[in-house]
């Protein structure tokens, strides 16, 4: 899902931040792909999701100025779209503002303005993306405090904001709200670093820094500042350089850390507590680095195996070392996780994993690392990123699956028979790929095990005791197994321990037929691909616990199977190893099949449900079963309905999501655990494109691709790294 990709993201990730709180993030040519991008601010973070070249940005803590971009000032802990549907290749993070690259290479910026940070000609804050005056097209950009800074394709630097100490680097201490050139000669910079007061760059392996020099920051021996370019002492040759509040390091091509600048809070990492360095000095330590990120008084760095070590400053828990110990020498970062990508911003640390998680530690004063404490001294997991297209659930399981935008599928919950295809039988309270590396076009999901569909092609893993996945045999799988036989599906659905697809219209079913759910007066047992009876044609199916249903082409309503709480909608409750049409005559567009009871949504878009309604599972006001379709009650237009174990939901036309029925572990999502046999809203004011309802637990996916879920967690299912019930909707871990 990277959920990315959601449910996932990445490949090779760098971030590029701005400084005073904010910093710069750098590892070595070639650039990280744009989607793996993650920038701090001084109290706030961004990062790129999704796959491609380029991706949406989603932003999260202080935003007072409007530096999340959506539109508002209002801060948030956890990820909100940046307004304007625009993707990008890379981010930058200034103290209060935030400046995105597009594909083309042209700037926007967005947030604090009073020094011109954003490059737009004027002084005036924006709470969404604007462009950058000048109509330049940049390959970089790096933020610092209150200026900004970007990179042409010929080698060329402007800057723009504020200029009292010179950090514009063109030769003047006037502030600018628009680019100008810095005063470079005959240099071509491959390389940017934007700090607090001073800003850096690169040009053949030479550092050169311009602006304050208060504290040596521009490594050249001295504490006098320069409005231009200065060469960076001691003749070392780096690959990337950082810079932070009132301090600069570089790394060299064999991996080593050199710092300069200020080191009263050890930032410096030389084994020192105090001071300053007028000129580059090594990092302590026999430590190799692959990329460097330099906060306001705090660095971190990674090593070659994706290891995370951090000094200086972390009174707050930046050092995220689990203490609130300064260091003067690099401490690794707790947990042990393998990062590919770190930012740094004035209080905080984020990181990047190759699963596409982001992680945060430090100082969250203002939802900065992306959740509801106050501080964490530890990576905590950022949760609400988007990262999935779809999500299913089924009636009868505690397992939930999403797709990611490039295919890949993603489960987590209970996984005894192997149903998350992960190739184990150990339960996943977080996203875990589907192994095999199959490009799915959809998936689906009723407990015991899963199916996909590729090109047409299903496959299924998990319990097989009865045949339900289809390929010949009862053994179960743990992982992708292809259904047997040359059919081509269009749709599959599973249930409880039988399994049904449609293909060329016709409706196909196998695994457990006890019942009757196969539809073809078939042995108890069929462990291949069984064509349903009657010469139907069927546009939709749909499975339950022992019975199925599907759809017309002309939208009538056919089930078959179990039938003891009525479930089969013909005014009895006598089982049918045969489709029989739903009483009534109503034209459905949509089914959905519950443990024991089935929903349809009629063309106009009324909901109405019949079978077992222990729980108020129908919606219509009582808890009586019913044989026959009854309107669900309150007079709601749905856009979809979703049927579960003994619970039901519905999406209105509007994106609400409202639930009924069974609600003791929450899965009505409405705050409380008491049951409603009508229609209760959704707490948190999400807009949802789709729902999953599993035994007792929901989920829902957001139009920017966020899945959220409530309800039961004994197995991990709804994906929050815990396992504790939720009775409103909580953001699954991408």
């Amino acid at each position: 899902m990277p959920l990315s990709r959601a449910i996932t993201t990445v490949g090779t990730v760098a971030a590029a931040l701005g400084a005073s709180g904010c910093s710069d993030t750098i590892s070595p040519p070639p650039p990280p792909p744009a989607t793996a991008n993650i920038a701090a601010g001084r109290q706030h973070t961004c990062r790129l999701t999704g796959t491609g070249t380029t991706a949406p940005a989603f932003c999260w803590g202080d935003n007072s100025f409007g530096q999340l971009g959506n539109g508002s000032t209002t801060s948030s802990a956890t990820p909100v779209a940046v307004s304007g549907g625009v993707s990008f290749t890379q981010l930058a993070t200034g103290s209060g503002h935030t400046c995105g690259l597009t594909g083309s290479g042209a700037a926007s910026c967005w947030g604090w303005n009073s020094e011109g940070q954003l490059g737009i000609g004027s002084t005036a804050i924006s709470s969404v993306p604007v462009s950058v005056a000048g109509g330049l097209t940049f390959t970089a950009l790096a933020a610092g405090s209150v200026h900004t800074c970007g990179l042409t394709s010929t080698g060329t630097a402007y800057c723009w904001g504020n200029n009292v100490d010179g950090r514009l680097g063109d030769g003047s201490t006037t502030n600018s709200a628009a680019p100008v050139a810095v005063s470079g000669g005959t240099l071509r910079f491959t390389a940017l670093a934007a700090g607090e007061f001073h800003t850096c760059a690169l040009a053949a392996g030479v550092a050169y820094c311009w602006g304050d020099n208060f504290d040596g920051q521009l490594g050249n021996g001295s504490t006098t500042g320069s409005t231009t370019p200065v060469a960076v002492s001691g003749g070392l040759a780096f690959t990337a350089i950082a810079s932070g509040s009132s301090h600069t390091c570089g790394l060299t091509s064999a991996g080593v850390a050199y710092c300069w600048g200020r080191n009263t809070e050890r930032q410096l990492g030389n084994g020192a507590a105090t001071g300053t360095s007028l000129v580059p000095g090594a990092v302590s330590g026999s430590l190799t680095f692959t990329a460097l990120a330099t906060g306001s008084f705090h660095t971190c760095g990674l090593t070659g195996s994706g290891a995370a070590y951090c000094w200086g400053y972390n009174a707050d828990g930046r050092g995220g070392d689990g203490t609130t110990v300064s260091r003067s020498r690099p401490v690794a970062v707790a947990g042990g996780l393998s990062y590919l990508a770190l930012a740094t911003g004035g209080q905080h640390t984020c990181a990047l994993t190759a699963s596409g998680r982001t992680y945060c530690w430090g100082s969250n004063a203002v939802g900065q690392v992306g959740y509801a404490n106050a501080v964490t001294w530890t990576p905590a997991l950022v949760r609400g990123l988007p990262t999935a297209r779809g999500v299913v659930a089924g009636p009868d399981g505690a397992n939930t699956c999403a797709l990611a935008p490039g295919g890949g599928a993603y489960c987590w919950g209970d996984n005894a028979y192997g149903q998350l295809g992960t190739g184990t039988f150990t339960n996943s309270a977080t996203p875990v790929a589907v192994t095999g590396g199959i490009g799915f076009d959809s998936v689906a999901s009723d407990g015991l095990h899963t199916c996909g569909l590729s090109s047409g092609t299903a496959y299924c893993w998990g319990d097989n005791a009865s045949g339900e996945l289809g390929d010949g045999s009862t053994a179960s799988r743990s992982q992708p197994s292809a259904v047997s036989g040359s059919l081509t599906f269009s749709a599959l659905a599973p249930g409880w321990l039988h399994t049904c697809g449609l293909s060329g219209g016709a409706a196909y079913c196998w695994g457990r037929n006890v019942e009757g759910q196969l539809g073809s007066g078939a042995p108890n047992i069929m462990s291949l691909p069984t064509a349903v009876s009657g010469g139907h044609t069927f546009t939709v199916v749909t499975a339950g616990s022992f019975h199925t249903c599907a759809l017309t082409s002309a939208r009538a309503a056919y089930c078959w199977g179990y039938n003891t709480g009525g479930q089969l909608g013909n005014g009895t409750t006598a089982s049918d190893s045969l489709p029989v049409p739903v009483s009534g005559g109503l034209t459905f567009g949509s089914l959905t099949a519950g443990s024991v009871h089935t929903c349809g949504l009629t063309t106009s878009g009324a909901a109405y449900c019949w079978g077992r309604n222990h729980t108020g599972q129908l919606g219509n006001g009582t808890t009586a079963d019913d044989s026959i379709p009854r309107a669900v009650s309150g007079g709601l237009t749905f856009g979809s309905l979703a049927a579960g174990g003994v619970h039901t939901c519905g999406l209105t036309t509007s994106g609400a999501a409202y639930c009924w029925g069974y609600n003791s572990d929450g899965q009505l999502g409405n705050g409380s655990t008491a049951n409603s046999t009508v229609p209760v809203a959704v707490s948190g004011g999400l807009s949802f494109t789709a729902l999953a309802v599993g035994s007792s637990h929901t989920c829902g996916l957001t139009s920017a691709g966020a899945v959220y879920c409530w309800g039961d967690n004994y197995a991990g299912q709804l994906g929050l790294g815990t396992f504790g019930y939720a009775t409103s909707p909580v953001a699954v871990a991408p």
